[in-house]
Order: C-alpha cells, then structure tokens, then sequence
C-alpha cells in the first residue's frame, strides 16, 4: 500500500524566509520575506513588492504554514485583501531573526553609521576627517547603541551631536554653489557674508553667476 504525505488544509510551508510579525485585535498573523529584503523595502531602496515577499499570503504561523483565516483578517484589518494587508505588516509589523542575524545585522548597522559619521565630520586640529577606526572607538566610548528602527543617517546625526559634546570633533564644512542672475549678484554676496560662508571662488561671467563656498555647520 503506498503512502502520500498529504499536507493539511489551509497549511503552506515555506523555508529560508524572513518573517514579519504583527499582533492586532488579539491575534498574531505573519507575512513570509525574502531574506534581506525587509529593511530594503522600510528604507525604500526596495520598490518591487514581489521582490520582498515570497507569496501575497497572510499567515497566523509561518513556520508551521497555517494560513490566516479570512474572518480574522476582515475583524482585524477590515479587509481580506491579501495584498494590501501584506503591506501594512510589512510596515508596522517586527522583523523576526535569530541572535546570530540580529547580531550581524547591527554590526553592519554600527559600521554604516560611523561610515556616515566620517563622511560628516572633521577633526578641528588638523582639519581632517578621523579614520573609520577612530570613529567607531568614540562610539564605544560614549556607549553608542545600534536601534534597529531607526535608520543610520538618523542614528549618524544624533551621534555627531554626542560627539561633539565630549571629544575635539565638528561637522565638516557643507560646499555649496549659488547662483544668480546678475542683477541680484550683489545681494546674494551680502547674503553669504551673513551666513558667515567661506568664499572659495565666484564667476561674475556670463548671464548667471556664482559664487562657490564653504558652510560652517553649528550643528547636526
């Protein structure tokens, strides 16, 4: 007699995903990612929602693959819409992963942020940015850490503030170019002078001209 491994209904197993998971109204419901791609489509890097989730399909236990029910669904999003509910966990709902990916995940996080740290900012003295090795020490030293719902341009920010308050660090000069038509060339000079910008160069030449600059940065 042969055997057939019947898989029952309303069940769908999937393997190597990366699952989001959203309580509402009591229940727990789940939607299957693709690995990586979760925080690619949160920070809109990702637009393709086909290359995020690996099926329109709304679980109450992925790893089980119990399928949610369409009366649950209705009471707790007001819709059975597979699709439209798939986005809004995708959203609002937490990224489930083991200690060993949370960890990896946060340690690209740190190296992102020091990244963009470097990129920001200089050492007052020599008027050179630190090394990526010397911003990451500062960060330890004031206790930086890693929260994974922020994004790092944001966490970056709020570091260089910290920084600033306890080590020989400010924000690198923003380089930026005016321009202007003739007629309103003299204003737009006096209105650099009173952003207190550095005027590297200008070209009064021409219909439109400019003057390129440096702005001191007081802040974040």
């Amino acid at each position: 007699m042969s055997r057939t491994l019947v898989q029952p209904v309303g069940q769908k197993r999937l393997t190597n995903v990366a699952v989001v998971r959203l309580r509402k109204h009591g229940q727990r419901f789940e939607i299957a990612c693709f690995p990586n791609k979760v925080l690619s489509w949160r920070t809109r890097v990702e637009k393709d929602l086909d290359e995020v989730l690996q099926s329109h399909t709304v679980y109450s236990n992925v790893s089980k693959g119990v399928l949610a029910k369409s009366k649950e669904l209705i009471k707790a999003f007001g819709t059975d819409d597979q699709t439209k509910i798939c986005i809004e966990i995708l959203e609002k709902g937490e990224l489930q992963v083991s200690g060993k990916e949370r960890e990896a995940q946060l340690s690209s996080q740190f190296r992102d942020i020091a990244t963009i740290v470097m990129e920001k900012t200089i050492n007052p003295d020599t008027r050179r940015p630190y090394t990526i090795t010397m911003i990451e020490r500062l960060m330890h030293e004031i206790h930086f850490a890693v929260d994974p719902n922020l994004t790092s341009k944001e966490q970056a920010l709020k570091v260089i503030k910290k920084l600033i308050e306890h080590f020989p660090i400010k924000r690198a000069p923003l380089r930026v170019r005016f321009t202007a038509p003739k007629p309103n060339f003299t204003g737009l000079m006096e209105k650099v002078a009173e952003w207190n910008a550095t005027v590297i160069s200008n070209d009064i030449s021409g219909t439109q001209p400019s003057i390129d600059s440096k702005w001191a940065l007081g802040g974040a």
